[in-house]
């Protein structure tokens, strides 16, 4: 887990504050590259990552194992805007898209809470798939303390 995100490489560390902005480029990196080293570097050793208001990863380890999944993912673009920032803390609207690449990850996604499955035959490609959602994040210093995210999804195209 010694790779930094490629935001890092210019930035002098000493005098390095993590901020919405750099958060969610990070974030973009991490799930664009599907690397979670570089995801769990957003974080604090104790960081926390809410991937729904219902579940919770605590610790780089946690944030690791959880983000694997997006390995399951092909061709992933995600855009976002800044809709709130101060000192400490910050807010962003995110938007993904990304192809499913494994049957696996689609059975994950179909039994999530609210998630209908689409009409899909035996032998049907597997769909690309819409996220959309908001990230709202607390940082101290160099990186992220808290992060938490409310999102939908659904098949592009439904």
């Amino acid at each position: 887990m010694n790779t930094l995100p490629v935001f890092y490489e210019s930035i002098d560390l000493a005098e390095w504050n993590m901020n919405i902005q750099r958060f969610m480029a990070g974030y973009k990196e991490a799930w664009e590259s599907r690397s979670p080293d570089k995801f769990v570097m957003l974080f604090h050793e104790d960081g926390k990552y809410h991937n729904t208001p219902f579940q919770v990863q605590v610790g780089r380890a946690q944030l690791a194992e959880y983000w694997t999944r997006v390995q399951l993912q092909e061709d992933v673009q995600l855009t976002f805007e800044i809709l709130a920032s101060q000192e400490g803390t910050g807010m962003a609207h995110w938007h993904v898209t990304y192809q499913v690449a494994s049957e696996e990850l689609f059975q994950i996604w179909a039994s999530s809470t609210g998630t209908g499955l689409p009409d899909r035959k035996p032998g049907d490609p597997l769909p690309r798939m819409v996220l959309d959602g908001v990230l709202e994040a607390s940082f101290s210093s160099d990186a992220c303390r808290e992060a938490r995210i409310w999102w939908h999804s659904m098949p592009e195209g439904a």
